[in-house]
């Protein structure tokens, strides 16, 4: 069963979604991202990607009292990411209460950093965020572009332990356009044992039943949902006369 993880991106304070990246193309969604946390708690979910956009911008953690705020009135497993770019981003994430860092930009443009996280912290509190363009990374809120390729960049962090990655295909990412299947395959099939989330493109639950299908063991979402394409109800996600169970 593929794990449903809902995404809240936050920009001022505020729940949004950008389209393909763009910071011109945002529509806001809701007031309190705390609330919306709360609501995907009630429906079921046990997971959570927040992204901290203020602070991929910023280079720096900015709305790390809103990840506070959620972590302290919900029990949802968080995974924080946006911003961690250094010691005091790391502690204050860890320290407002996310299980997890996805860290991208850092694992890119500064590997000896990124590595001794992982060694400090260990593996499995890190999310490898492997945002791409192509299958080339991007990094600092996908606005700088970087030379780096999505597979040798993910097997020199496979070496080191990491598990957990977030592969989002920005060209499709707030796009409704559906997933990149193809692309969650070829990763999987030269790395059979990674616990990888896809993101961008999920419109409907049958993109999600299509990753599902494919073998991708987890897939984060969120516009689908803002929008009204999936409807919530408690335990399951329906669209049409698709279904799945939230587990």
């Amino acid at each position: 069963m593929i794990q449903l993880i809902p995404a809240i991106d936050i920009i001022d304070g505020q729940c949004v979604r950008l389209t393909k990246g763009d910071y011109q193309q945002k529509t806001v969604y809701a007031a309190d991202p705390v609330e919306v946390a709360k609501r995907f708690e009630a429906m079921g979910f046990t997971r959570l990607h927040v992204v901290d956009l203020d602070g991929a911008k910023a280079r720096h953690v900015v709305n790390g009292d809103v990840l506070k705020a959620i972590t302290s009135h919900t029990s949802l497993v968080v995974d924080f990411g946006g911003g961690v770019k250094t010691d005091a981003d790391l502690y204050t994430v860890f320290d407002a209460g996310a299980s997890m860092v996805t860290v991208g930009s850092v694992a890119v443009a500064q590997p000896e950093l990124m590595e001794r996280w992982v060694s400090e912290y260990g593996a499995q509190r890190f999310v490898l965020g492997a945002d791409v363009r192509g299958r080339r990374l991007s990094i600092n809120g996908w606005l700088d572009d970087s030379n780096c390729d999505l597979l040798p960049f993910i097997q020199h962090y496979h070496a080191m332990g990491i598990r957990n990655v977030l592969c989002t295909d920005i060209a499709r990412d707030g796009t409704l356009m559906g997933p990149s299947t193809d692309l969650y395959r070829d990763i999987m099939a030269a790395f059979p044992d990674l616990q990888l989330i896809a993101s961008g493109g999920v419109s409907n639950v049958a993109d999600i039943l299509q990753l599902q299908a494919a073998g991708i063991p987890a897939v984060v979402f969120g516009k689908a949902i803002y929008e009204g394409r999936i409807q919530l109800e408690k335990g399951r996600l329906t669209s049409g006369c698709d279904e799945i169970v939230i587990s």
